[in-house]
């Protein structure tokens, strides 16, 4: 696992209080209320209806699949699922907001009380969540400008106007930049195992808002909170964070007082900057939604959607540690890339070790699997068995990898037609290592002084010599007996 930086945390005089609301895109084919597409990249405002415009007489319909997803999401993230919940109007001017009021859950969310559990250092940490509730997307506003602040003027599409989503809340329990970093990258993994999302954030799929605040070290009194609004990747996420460390620390250091504000975040310019005071609570006039009845949930229906979660990130983790005895190096490699973790799980039922299946999918396959697609499990358990029968050597098992990708043979075929097997005959590399020796008395003698690195250039020889088919262990032990 990475190293969590901590560049930012030198303040000996404060401690970091952070909690994200994290607003997630569920993977629909249409839109939470009605029936217009989602589907990413078509031209503006060509995905609008008159129920996701908000124009007089329409009515909307709760999509099941978005409260199928919403409730996967939930019970994945070890939430209560609340078998009543019910939706509300929240009303505020914004360009985005077609409707002038946004569809949500205030009072009755669908889920509560979960937690979700991930590394930090090597250390298992937990963070809590307070609530998941639904809610429809708003537009899309595109500035003139590099950032809101600094554009003359804005466009709005309404394309994504009405998109289902969940806004996932945490307690204030998050210290650091880098450790709310890897609880959004441990949530969007969780979030993609489960298929609720597609979680692509470059497109909007999932943001985040960070709340953080400084309070005094060890102290129970908290600070300001400032909002930093739709941070749409890690790497925003964590350096908006440090900014606002940096920023909050010199004002409380100079007698100063933080404001209660959102901010947004330049990328271009590293820092954040005031987008509107949140001096006083916004009046949201909020009031139950007239058009949709409540959720009333069937327990059977929610325990038929718990039985549909896959095995989660952590519980993976786990057993590819536990079970197959895999370093968290190698292991978090296989949890972060599940095409290659179910390879291995295939290659696992041959008659194989872990460690020759794990440093064969780590080695030159990774590469090549990525440019071509991946060669079937076994198809490559034929290649490992080979080479663990010592049939050819390590130096060919490239050549023959490159070739099951080239052709629909056998490795074994591969290795017949292309005379690949691996030579072991004493008799026959004997007179290579005669050969390769005589042609060197120079190093021959520096060895028998003391060099004895120079062992490895004699190897480097002969299975040049050999075009990499001679056996290593069998060279270096006729090397090793002609120069002793």
């Amino acid at each position: 696992m990475s190293k969590v930086s901590k560049g930012v945390l030198g303040m000996a005089n404060y401690d970091t209080v952070i909690g994200l609301e994290i607003h997630v895109a569920l993977l629909t084919d249409s839109k939470f209320l009605c029936s217009c597409s989602t589907a990413f990249g078509a031209p503006p405002n060509s995905q609008c209806c008159p129920v996701c415009l908000g124009l007089p007489g329409s009515l909307p319909t709760i999509n099941e699949k978005a409260v199928e997803c919403a409730t996967k999401a939930g019970l994945a993230l070890n939430c209560q699922i609340n078998l009543f919940s019910k939706f509300d109007r929240k009303n505020y001017f914004y360009p985005d907001l077609p409707k002038a009021y946004q569809i949500t859950q205030d009072a009755y969310p669908l889920c509560s009380r979960g937690f979700l559990d991930y590394y930090v250092d090597d250390q298992l940490v937990r963070t809590e969540i307070t609530r998941i509730h639904m809610e429809e997307e708003a537009g899309k506003l595109i500035h003139s400008g590099s950032s809101i602040v600094s554009s003359d003027y804005s466009l709005v599409d309404y394309n994504r106007a009405g998109i289902a989503l969940i806004e996932i809340v945490t307690a204030p329990d998050i210290h650091h930049p880098g450790q709310a970093r890897l609880f959004v990258e441990q949530l969007r993994l969780l979030l993609s195992y489960i298929g609720v999302s597609d979680t692509k954030m470059e497109e909007g799929s999932l943001r985040v808002d960070a709340n953080i605040s400084l309070k005094p070290k060890d102290s129970d009194l908290l600070g300001t909170k400032v909002e930093i609004k739709n941070l749409n990747s890690f790497r925003a996420l964590e350096k908006a964070l440090e900014y606002e460390v940096s920023r909050q620390g010199e004002i409380l250091d100079q007698g100063g007082t933080i404001r209660q504000e959102s901010r947004t975040w330049d990328d271009r310019a590293g820092r954040t900057m005031s987008m509107r005071s949140k001096g006083d609570a916004p009046d949201y006039r909020l009031f139950p939604e007239p058009d949709l009845p409540p959720l009333c949930l069937e327990p059977a229906w929610v325990e038929s959607i718990r039985a549909s979660i896959p095995e989660l990130p952590l519980e993976r983790l786990g057993r590819l540690e536990e079970q197959f005895g895999l370093s968290r190096y190698e292991a978090t490699f296989f949890v972060h890339y599940p095409d290659f973790c179910q390879i291995f799980f295939d290659l696992a039922e041959y008659d194989l070790s872990p460690k020759a299946i794990v440093n064969f999918l780590m080695g030159d396959y990774a590469r090549l699997a990525r440019e071509r697609g991946h060669l079937d499990a076994r198809r490559i358990a034929g290649l490992l068995t080979i080479v663990k029968e010592g049939l050819i050597g390590a130096n060919q098992e490239g050549v023959v990898l490159d070739a099951l990708f080239s052709s629909e043979k056998s490795a074994r075929e591969i290795v017949k037609e292309q005379g690949l097997e691996a030579l072991r005959d004493s008799t026959e590399l004997q007179g290579v290592v005669d050969g390769v020796l005589t042609a060197n008395p120079d190093l021959v003698a520096r060895f028998r002084s003391g060099e004895s690195k120079l062992l490895g250039y004699f190897v480097g020889q002969v299975m040049r010599a050999t075009r990499g088919k001679a056996d290593p262990e069998v060279v270096n032990k006729l090397l090793e007996e002609a120069l002793s």
